[in-house]
């Protein structure tokens, strides 16, 4: 053995790995892909600017005051999510060339891709909190088999201290699955929580410059269905 790899199988978290079997390192695998999604999700939403954009709430309320191209400016060219559907909205309502339900179908289209972004990569942290205890399960009943099996060949001389042994190594997969699924299962419930607040910010926002709009009055309906 190696220097290398004897320092390795010290560590105590290398050999309950190397304890659980195969399964174990497919959690660790698993454990090491929910940490990237969680950071390139948190990077994502932070580009998209989900947490706060006051631009977009004083471009409303300039909207609502008739101060049409200061609100405007306020939101041209910033890179947040709702700056982005609040200049689609004031953008196309301001243009005479665009009607009411051209500017409507623009402004959701606007706000369906910045949803869609907002979501992107939930699959896979919903994936792994489905497959992780799964197959920490998996991890378990093929290790009591494994120790079931050595108990009946060893007949009547079997050693208690050794089955156990062999069963407390069989529900370290367990413990790792939940302990994989668990964190994956709080950052998804916190990243679709932030994609619910952005999609009823940016409904209502858009709305609101919809109803001040200097347009004739028409049938509003609801700009955008829930993203799946």
């Amino acid at each position: 053995m190696t220097p290398i790899a004897a320092s390795l199988d010290a560590l105590p978290l290398v050999g309950l790995i190397r304890d659980g079997g195969w399964t174990m390192w497919l959690i660790a695998a698993l454990s090491v892909a929910t940490l990237a999604v969680v950071l390139w999700k948190s990077w994502s939403l932070w580009r998209l600017g989900v947490w706060g954009d006051s631009h977009s709430r004083r471009a409303v309320s300039l909207w609502a005051a008739g101060e049409r191209a200061r609100a405007l400016d306020q939101v041209r060219g910033r890179p947040s999510a709702r700056a982005r559907v609040v200049q689609a909205a004031i953008g196309t309502s301001l243009d005479p060339a665009i009607d009411d339900k051209t500017a409507r179908e623009e402004t959701a289209r606007v706000a369906r891709q910045t949803l869609y972004r907002a979501r992107e990569g939930l699959r896979a942290l919903e994936l792994i909190v489905t497959i992780a205890p799964l197959l920490g399960l998996l991890g378990t009943v093929l290790g009591m088999i494994a120790a079931f099996q050595a108990l009946q060949e060893s007949g009547s001389q079997a050693d208690p201290s050794a089955l156990a042994g062999g069963i407390w190594e069989a529900l370290l997969t367990t413990a790792a699955g939940m302990a994989v699924a668990i964190p994956a299962g709080i950052a998804l419930s916190w990243f679709e929580s932030t994609a619910d607040r952005l999609q009823a910010d940016l409904e209502d926002l858009a709305t609101r410059i919809f109803v001040r709009a200097p347009l004739p009055a028409r049938a509003r309906p609801r700009l955008f269905e829930a993203a799946e």
